[in-house]
């Protein structure tokens, strides 16, 4: 029988029972999930993940041949890893020897393993040496290429995979690229892209006056909801495509005017669309009917706005009156992005089917060696270090997303995934609370350098690891700064400092006044109003239109 290691700092009752409702039995008592648990600190991931490298070489349980014949870079790692120090290993990750001892030795014994991780690795400043130190202690023992074995990211809905998967990047892969300027005998801009929080700095700057945002919450999921919320001011215009109001459509308003645009949710879609699973399997999703007269499918929208500003088939280069239907779209994708052949043909054979080079069972990679490549690390300091002395008023938080959420949008307060019943709460162990003079259940101030966040219910919650704390996003972005990832240019939401004081204690003489967010009534209640919406940059200016805008029913 095979083993579940899961590796959170706090013990989340979906990696440890799961019901699953095909099974009596398991639906009546639950199915067992972890075999085992390991907490280490937020942020202490790559040393972990270092320490457990470290060990499977000590006990000679690497697969040479396979390093030799199929990695480039092993005499590097693995000078490195016996050069890493064990106290080191063990203070920056927060898990004691004996404790990666146990880990190496299931992985050792393992004779296929499959490593799944999701935002926990990625949301920090060195996400993506994480990623890549996971790589590293796959291709240790073979893991790689291989049936039955591998490597699987989470990535969370469809949207987030679709719209990387077709191209929607800063810089456009060079099949892409191609692909595009042959299908349409166009000449595409080489102009640098911008990332996420590289248009929000164009904004803030002044070197950008237009913003189209295609659903999801741009306000909501940037960190430094102050910089957030200043940034989107020096836009002359932003226009949101959206199933249902949230906070960016209160705070997120631009300088000039702000336009919502309210859209079909994808079970209401007129016509037949896709979707990507966290398995890289596209399948067709036929819609429904529509619950409101007024809202438009976002397809129908873009092609009705490129249509205006560029013209038909007549005037350019592109049928935008054709791109109106989603089939037409979909045979494009086929002949522009190389692993989606299929998906010009799904319509009529109705078939999932696999996007092209995800899953392979040869050791055979796409670098021009056509070998992995093993990359070694120096291991980041943890973000305050040791936090147990009781003269350190600190936590490590990570912001996390509740049960009744999708993405930045939360259709209630209560969590069912952890048992919370509000969201204005900061969750520690009830060491923490007592080591830093708080009360469970009364109220404290939080700030640090980026924002400052007042009277906070402290909530105490013995299933994570002390020194840490979590609080729920997009609340607590106020506190969360710019910081980035160099590689990934992904903020690090998952490591914050932040110092916590009684609520009666008199105020530091520095902080930021904190946005006061819309309540999940007072959100709910926005979105009885009907129709696009305009404002001229503030929240009380929204008017009325014909259409409603109502709520997205999918899962995180």
């Amino acid at each position: 029988m095979g083993e579940v290691i899961v590796i959170n700092p706090v013990v989340e009752t979906g990696l440890v029972n799961f019901k699953v409702p095909s099974d009596p039995m398991s639906l009546l008592f639950g199915t067992k999930i972890a075999t085992l648990y390991v907490q280490p600190h937020i942020g202490g991931d790559l040393a972990l993940v270092t320490g457990i490298s470290k060990r499977i070489l000590e006990m000679e349980a690497i697969d040479r041949p396979y390093l030799e014949a199929y990695c480039e870079g092993w005499p590097a790692l693995e000078a490195k890893l016996r050069a890493t120090p064990w106290d080191e290993i063990v203070q920056k990750s927060g898990v004691s020897k004996a404790d990666i001892d146990a880990l190496a030795d299931r992985y050792a014994e393992a004779k296929s393993v499959v490593f799944s991780w999701t935002m926990g690795i990625t949301h920090h400043t060195h996400g993506v040496l994480n990623v890549e130190a996971i790589a590293n202690l796959a291709l240790m023992r073979g893991m790689v290429g291989r049936e039955g074995a591998g490597m699987m990211p989470i990535r969370g809905h469809s949207n987030v995979q679709g719209i990387g998967s077709v191209g929607v990047t800063p810089k456009l892969k060079d099949a892409i690229f191609h692909g595009l300027q042959n299908r349409f005998g166009i000449k595409l801009p080489t102009t640098v892209g911008l990332d996420t929080m590289g248009c929000m700095e164009a904004s803030d700057q002044g070197r950008m006056r237009f913003g189209f945002c295609l659903g999801g919450n741009l306000f909501g999921s940037n960190p430094d909801a102050t910089y957030a919320a200043r940034a989107l001011r020096g836009l002359d215009l932003l226009v949101y495509m959206s199933t249902t109001l949230n906070t960016g459509h209160a705070h997120g308003l631009a300088g000039g005017d702000t336009i919502i645009l309210p859209v079909l949710a994808r079970d209401e879609e007129p016509q037949p669309t896709t979707q990507e699973s966290m398995f890289s399997y596209i399948r067709i999703s036929d819609g429904g009917p529509r619950r409101h007269e007024g809202p438009q499918s976002e397809i129908e929208i873009i092609a009705h706005i490129a249509q205006g500003v560029l013209g038909s088939e007549a005037t350019g280069p592109i049928d935008w009156r054709g791109m109106e239907n989603t089939r037409k779209i979909r045979e494009t994708i086929a002949a522009v992005v190389p692993g989606f052949e299929e998906i010009g043909k799904v319509d009529d054979t109705k078939k999932e089917f696999q996007i092209g080079g995800r899953t392979f069972h040869s050791p055979k990679f796409p670098t021009s060696s056509g070998k992995a490549l093993l990359k070694t690390h120096d291991l980041p300091e943890l973000a305050g270090g040791d936090l147990s002395d009781p003269s350190v008023g600190q936590l490590r938080m990570m912001t996390v997303r509740s049960e009744g959420q999708f993405n930045t949008v939360v259709y209630e307060d209560y969590d069912l995934y952890r048992g919370i019943d509000r969201r204005d709460i900061v969750a520690m162990h009830p060491d923490d609370i007592t080591r830093l003079g708080l009360k469970a259940d009364h109220r404290c101030h939080i700030w640090n350098e980026t924002g400052r966040m007042e009277n906070v219910i402290v909530r105490a919650f013995e299933k994570i690891r002390p020194g840490n704390a979590l609080m729920y996003c997009p609340e607590a972005n106020v506190l969360v700064p710019r910081q980035r990832d160099p590689s990934s240019k992904t903020p690090a939401f998952k490591c914050v400092l932040i110092s916590l004081t009684p609520a009666e204690n008199t105020k530091p003489e520095a902080y930021v006044e904190p946005f006061v967010l819309l309540s999940t009534a007072q959100a709910n209640a926005a979105a009885s109003s009907n129709g696009p919406a305009s404002t001229n940059g503030h929240a009380n200016g929204r008017t009325p239109g014909d259409g409603s805008i109502h709520a997205k029913q999918n899962a995180c």
